[in-house]
């Protein structure tokens, strides 16, 4: 039998042999992290494989993950009962990357859900590890704590987070231009909140000077009227949030189509968890959070007594940092990128959720809980909150911005962490003593 000229022999009769996937092909049969084939329909190793990818993705998703190594030894060490500073600063760690996959997770399963329902997921559940860590220190009655980090968080995002966005797209040189519209609406927003913060402060301080002048002591109905005015205070302010969304998500949803446009551009990459896996990824990690905060806070106690820090500083410059760290990077990248209307969104949008939403929400659960959580912040946080409005409303009125505008907002909130680092901690006597003492000196 005649072999072929070529020396390869002749294939059986009525049989052709296979012809070898190619390199593209071989590549795309075999699973991306573990590089077994993809035909593979085994139960015991189609699921786990399946698993595995969509947790290397989640994790892959953010630089900041790396620092979930903290999360074990965060726990670990509240468990054995460490040291409280160790505690402290693991937790402080864990948090971090949590907040991050938090936001991912909400973002994922929003995606799924519609434009209406997504939005309004990403608007509460944009804050909710502040709400957490503040809802296990109310749980705890650390007034203080849950207060002063109400305002480090409204604080951080006007003025570090935005004065770090004005920076980052001036960085190339020229002016930024942003919808001068949805900035307004958030300014006036915000100076609703603030008077919210005034007036309850403004009538302790007023009903009390009557009373230290008829009376010579102190009305002991004052506390209630103003956990009264709070309460109700709250409810408005709540309403006053959905009527914001209402106006964001349908009236008015073509002023913030361009922000949605410029956010859909930036999501190059496909979605990754289907909406039950994103539902299971926002669950666990809203436990572990839960469990990172209830450590973090059980801490605070002993970092007071041995760092000589006071609790006003830790609510108010440490624990936003923890809550707000992936979402201040993401607004930097953004704004150098040249999208401000985003970049403003996720500043002065944050900054706002945590002033309307969040705060009077932790309000009225403290009402539910029977804990003395007020509106009625010391007069100094009142004067601080007012003035950080009044400079973002004067920066972001026009529509307009630059870099030297970010360094405005920057020493602005430098300033404000130095005045609170060396501010004491009056939790012990309070604004009332403070006013008595100052009536007695009279």
């Amino acid at each position: 039998m005649p072999q072929p000229a070529n020396g390869e022999r002749t294939p059986l009769i009525g049989r052709t042999p296979p012809t070898p996937p190619s390199e593209e092909q071989d590549r795309d049969r075999r699973h991306p992290i573990t590089g077994w084939g993809a035909d593979d329909d085994r139960a015991w190793v189609k699921y786990p494989k399946h698993v595995a990818y969509i947790t290397w993705l989640t994790l892959s998703s953010n630089y900041v993950n790396v620092l979930l190594v903290f999360v074990p030894i965060g726990i670990i060490s509240g468990a054995m009962g460490w040291n409280p500073t160790a505690v402290f600063i693991l937790n402080f760690f864990a948090i971090v990357p949590l907040a991050s996959l938090l936001s991912f997770a909400t973002e994922e399963l929003s995606a799924k859900l519609g434009e209406t329902i997504g939005g309004l997921m990403n608007a509460s559940f944009g804050n909710a590890v502040e709400l957490i860590v503040s809802i296990v220190a109310l749980r705890q009655n650390q007034i203080r704590i849950v207060q002063a980090s109400m305002l480090g968080s409204v604080l951080s995002n006007i003025l570090l987070v935005l004065g770090c966005c004005f920076i980052a797209g001036g960085f190339r040189g020229g002016e930024q231009t942003f919808n001068a519209t949805i900035a307004s609406a958030m300014s006036s927003l915000m100076a609703v909140a603030t008077v919210s913060l005034i007036i309850p402060a403004t009538l302790y301080a007023t009903i009390h000077e009557e009373v230290g002048k008829h009376a010579g002591g102190v009305n002991k109905d004052l506390d209630d009227k103003v956990l009264m005015l709070s309460h109700g205070t709250a409810i408005i302010l709540l309403i006053l949030y959905v009527m914001y969304l209402f106006f964001q998500l349908k009236t008015h949803h073509y002023l913030f189509d361009e922000e949605r446009a410029e956010e859909g551009e930036g999501d190059s990459e496909p979605e990754v968890l289907s909406p039950w896996a994103a539902a299971v990824a926002l669950v666990v990690v809203t436990l572990m959070v839960a469990v990172c905060a209830e450590y973090l806070v059980d801490s605070i106690d002993s970092i007071v007594e041995t760092a000589h820090i006071s609790k006003t500083f830790i609510g108010l410059i440490l624990l936003p940092i923890v809550g707000n760290a992936a979402e201040h990077v993401t607004a930097c990248v953004v704004a150098y990128k040249g999208k401000m209307d985003l970049a403003i969104g996720v500043a002065v949008g944050s900054s706002l959720q945590i002033a309307i939403f969040v705060t009077p929400a932790l309000v009225i659960l403290g009402w539910i809980m029977d804990k003395a959580m007020t509106l009625h912040f010391q007069g100094f946080e009142t004067v601080v909150f007012f003035l950080s409005v009044l400079v973002v409303n004067y920066l972001i009125q026009d529509g307009k911005s630059n870099w030297l505008e970010g360094a405005m907002c920057l020493g602005t909130y430098i300033i404000i962490a130095l005045a609170f680092y060396v501010y004491p901690d009056s939790e012990a006597k309070g604004t009332m003593d403070m006013v008595k003492n100052f009536f007695s000196f009279r």
